[in-house]
């Protein structure tokens, strides 16, 4: 054979798709015109020795530009009797210049393939890709069976020869053996012959998971269907002896039979195993018998949570999970005190009742209602289910749907039970007031019998058709608006008002509550991110001006989520603390400024005509501007125009307010003779959202009092309170939730009606220090409180 540094011209053997590595020895069918030509030509150049010819990958009709160098050792027959060719692949060559030479064949010269480290010893990482290329090829030719190879492989030393071994490997695509024929770099070629390797290993360890799994699941289930039917048949065969007959009828007879259920239940249920036995199998009266029984069945008949009767441990629960709230606190409190002196005192149950529950806790959206319920139950040491009434109009969702019906299933409120697994956990009836009516009937009225505590201790299901004792159920219904929830169904609850939280609630929540949940959330330690209580404070009043938490949540996590991007990426390092300067720079500028901090010119009562009321929205409280203009005379506008979609209510308290002025101008000192020849346009902001109820009354009358005397309302100064005809001030509602809102919003002075004057009893003491509460009760004494003097042209700060 000629020297490995010698120029050789050589006959090209093209590979279609293929690639052969040196050391591999191929069979190649000679019915290939070019492996023919090829094959003869290199017999007939052939000036003494083994014929040699050049494979050469030819891959996407394009030439490889290195090619294996190999000798023709054999020409004969393959097995199925056609001729082919036996060659063994030398080494690597590089592929010159075309040239000429004897028979039909492609003739190439070719230059030797420089490899680096050739003839050096193994050592340092080659010698341990050597190692592991050896561990992972016998464990791969083990797997397949391959024994007579795997000495083979052990006894080559040479890195070249070790990596182009993964030429014989089945799994290796063509593009990457070429990728092993053309690396020069003899320990980066095994490097990635091992990688091959690894990647296939792995693979198959994966299919071998995969493919056990499914074996050894079939088996089971095979294993367990032999062992059913086994079983069937001794039972028959028993059955028989006995001269007895075991039918499912009778395992459901003995299962009612042996189940705690009341007597009128378990004869309602024997009936039901009757016609279970007289029904045919194929009746599909039968599934619908089965399916009930195995719903009273399920149900927890006589399972009953054992109250936590520590009063002062049930209450450090509720006052741990929930700041403020005093007043639903002390009835669920009352309630486990004299379920305790009930106890004590060996006194069950009243009329066939029990001693159940049924609070309504009605409040803007954030107070806590929702999550309140969890809190109560954790406290009485009983079952929580939640059942979400928003948006649901069947009302059979609540009493269940009749069994004739195909797809029937009980109501809601006995779902509940099954889920919570007794008959007295806390169930939260959640948005009871968004609950509708249609055709299909009206959930609300469904209600009535499920939360009135004289009636429920018999309650029917429709699906059921037996009686369940829900007297011993504690029921939390929610609310957002009041006035949405039908009078009887109210007037079956416990009413219980939640008018929001006050700044300093707001702040201790966020303390103890919120951020704590949201570090958790965002992935920092409490040691790692602190917030002042000063920035949590201005976070309440400038960002969030709400009756709950919820935003307030929303922007503590939002400032988190910054912190924690900000640390990611290098502008922050923690330990950190967030003080009220902060917040500009994460969250932007505040939303919410107080009137009374802003400048004169920018306030809404800067001009005359513009007075500031109190109105309850369903979010809470909030602040209500009225402003009243005059049109021209000259422009023969006449009359009350009103805008800002008001209510009928609201638009008869403006006429009043109007009539009122008319009427007593001269007393009051307002010029009121032209009001006949020139209109008057009342309008309240916000025209997007309805308004309506007549607690606006003085706010018009003042605003109006306002534009006619010149004189600008005080900016500190807001108002609530319906006017009459003859100038009384009449008493409102909300006065809790108004008062809230005047406090977020900077207000210092409030007037109400004189005959409101107890319900500032239910206002937190410290908004009452904050603010100074005018009770009226005549139009002129809050004209006199309300309207700046006469001269003054900017209202004090």
């Amino acid at each position: 054979m000629a020297s490995t540094s010698v120029p050789l011209t050589l006959p090209v053997l093209p590979l279609d798709d293929e690639v052969v590595l040196p050391g591999m020895v191929v069979p190649l069918e000679l019915s290939n015109p070019e492996v023919r030509a090829a094959v003869e030509a290199a017999r007939a150049g052939n000036a003494g020795g083994k014929p040699q010819v050049l494979l050469v990958p030819r891959l996407d009709g394009s030439y490889a530009a290195v090619g294996a160098l190999a000798t023709v050792e054999q020409v004969g027959r393959l097995a199925d009797g056609d001729p082919a060719a036996l060659v063994r692949a030398v080494r690597r060559v590089r592929i010159g210049a075309g040239t000429t030479g004897p028979g039909a064949a492609l003739w190439v010269e070719t230059t030797p393939f420089k490899e680096s480290d050739q003839g050096l010893p193994v050592a340092g990482r080659a010698l341990e890709l050597v190692k592991e290329y050896k561990a992972l090829s016998t464990q791969w030719l083990r797997r397949r069976g391959a024994w007579q190879i795997v000495d083979r492989v052990a006894a080559i030393e040479d890195v070249g020869e070790l990596a182009d071994h993964i030429g014989y490997a089945p799994f290796a695509t063509a593009e990457q053996k070429l990728k092993v024929l053309l690396e020069a770099d003899r320990p980066a070629r095994l490097e990635y012959a091992l990688g091959l390797l690894r990647e296939h290993l792995a693979e198959e360890e994966v299919n071998d998971s995969i493919r056990k799994d499914v074996e050894e699941g079939v088996a089971k289930q095979q294993k367990e269907f032999l062992l059913r039917r086994q079983l069937e048949a001794v039972r028959k065969e028993l059955a028989e002896l006995n001269g007895e007959a075991d039918t499912e009828e009778e395992d459901y007879r003995a299962r009612v039979e042996a189940a705690a259920l009341p007597e009128k239940v378990r004869e309602a249920a024997l009936k039901e195993v009757d016609k279970l036995e007289r029904a045919s199998d194929q009746s599909p009266e039968g599934s619908w018998i089965r399916t009930w029984l195995d719903t009273v069945l399920e149900l927890p008949w006589n399972e009953r949570s054992e109250d936590a009767y520590d009063i002062a441990a049930a209450r450090a629960v509720l006052d741990a999970d929930h700041t403020g709230l005093a007043d639903v606190k002390d009835r669920i409190v009352e309630y486990l005190a004299v379920r305790k002196r009930r106890a004590d005192q060996g006194l069950g149950q009243i009329g066939g009742r029990r001693g159940g529950a049924v609070l309504a806790l009605v409040g803007p959206p954030g107070v806590g209602k929702t999550s309140l319920g969890e809190s109560v139950a954790k406290a009485m040491g009983r079952s929580f289910v939640r059942v979400a009434l928003g948006g649901v109009r069947d009302e059979a969702e609540i009493r269940g749907h009749r069994r004739t019906y195909v797809g029937s299933i009980p109501g809601r409120i006995v779902r509940a039970i099954k889920e919570a697994g007794t008959m007295n956990p806390v169930v939260l009836l959640d948005e009871i007031d968004k609950v509708g009516s249609d055709y299909r009937g009206d959930p609300a009225a469904a209600l009535l019998e499920v939360l009135d505590p004289a009636q429920n201790h018999t309650f029917r299901d429709h699906y059921l058709e037996v009686e369940l004792d829900l007297s011993d159920v504690v029921f939390l219904a929610t609310a957002n608006v009041l006035e949405a929830i039908p009078e009887p169904l109210l007037d079956r609850m416990d009413l219980v008002r939640l008018d929001g939280y006050t700044e300093d609630e707001k702040v201790a929540i966020a303390r103890d509550h919120l951020l704590p949940r949201q570090l958790a959330k965002a992935g920092l330690g409490g040691d790692e991110l602190t917030v002042d209580e000063a920035a949590l404070r201005r976070l309440a009043a400038e960002y969030t001006r709400e009756a709950g938490v919820r935003n307030l949540e929303r922007s503590i996590a939002r400032i988190l989520r910054k912190v924690a991007a900000q640390t990611e990426l290098g502008e922050r390092e923690l330990p950190a603390a967030i003080g009220p300067d902060d917040l500009r720079a994460l969250l932007g500028r505040p939303h919410h400024v107080p009137e009374s901090a802003q400048e004169p010119a920018e306030r809404r009562t800067a001009v005359p005509g513009v007075a500031t009321g109190l109105a309850v929205t369903g979010a809470g409280g909030d602040v209500l501007y009225i402003e009243a203009s005059l049109a021209d005379a000259e422009t023969g506008s006449t009359g009350l125009t009103l805008t800002g979609q008001l209510g009928d209510v609201m638009k008869e308290s403006a006429h009043i307010a109007l009539s009122f002025l008319r009427s007593r101008g001269a007393e009051l000192e307002l010029p009121v003779t032209g009001l006949r020849e020139r209109g008057i346009h009342l309008h309240v902001p916000a025209g997007a959202v309805p308004k309506d109820g007549p607690s606006a009354g003085i706010t018009m009358t003042t605003a109006l009092a306002s534009l006619l005397s010149g004189r600008k309302v005080r900016t500190d100064v807001a108002m609530t309170g319906e006017v009459s005809l003859t100038g009384r001030v009449l008493p409102i509602g909300g006065v809790k939730q108004k008062l809230l809102a005047a406090d977020r919003s900077g207000i210092t002075t409030v007037i109400i009606p004189k005959r409101n004057e107890a319900d500032l009893d239910d206002v937190p003491a410290e908004v009452l220090e904050r603010l100074t509460v005018h009770p009226v009760s005549d139009v002129r004494e809050v004209l006199r409180l309300a309207l700046e003097p006469a001269g003054v042209l900017v209202a004090a700060a």
